[in-house]
């Protein structure tokens, strides 16, 4: 009986790099971790908006969450990762400086947004987890998608 609520009570996260900030993304809204390659821009499309490519037969819309969360231009020739997410049958990915562990953290331990958290990343946020040494964001991905999904119907 015990053993099915400490299940419940906790959730695993993907980890990854922006910015030198780590993230965690729900592990049960990824579907794939991979590397962008031939990514056609999309004109007049947001800054957040890296483009589209193909993925495996589906056309992906890539979004640059660096961009995204106000971290900073990306340094020229680095490698980039992407998170695969779907929203409402369309396919997305979220472009990451590098893709970590997969943390498994108790809810409890979850804090409410800090009151000093930038806005763009409160936006975002589902809260955070304090680690050894460093903040786990945790990234509401419909929120991130909602955002651009308005932003391109503007």
């Amino acid at each position: 009986m015990n053993t099915e609520n400490t299940q419940q009570d906790s959730t695993e996260y993907v980890t990854a790099m922006i910015g030198g900030q780590l993230f965690g993304l729900p592990i049960v809204r990824v579907q794939d971790v991979f590397i962008p390659e031939r990514l056609t821009r999309v004109p007049l499309a947001p800054p957040e908006i890296a483009g589209v490519l193909n993925l495996r037969g589906r056309i992906v819309t890539l979004i640059d969450l660096r961009r995204r969360f106000g971290l900073g231009q990306r340094e020229s020739g680095q490698v980039t990762m992407a998170i695969g997410v779907e929203s409402r049958a369309e396919s997305y990915g979220l472009l990451i400086d590098s893709v970590g562990e997969v943390l498994k953290l108790e809810d409890a331990a979850r804090e409410p947004n800090p009151i000093n958290l930038d806005e763009r990343l409160a936006r975002v946020s589902a809260g955070i987890y304090r680690l050894d040494g460093q903040l786990l964001i945790v990234v509401d991905v419909d929120r991130v998608l909602d955002i651009d999904t308005d932003a391109i119907a503007a």
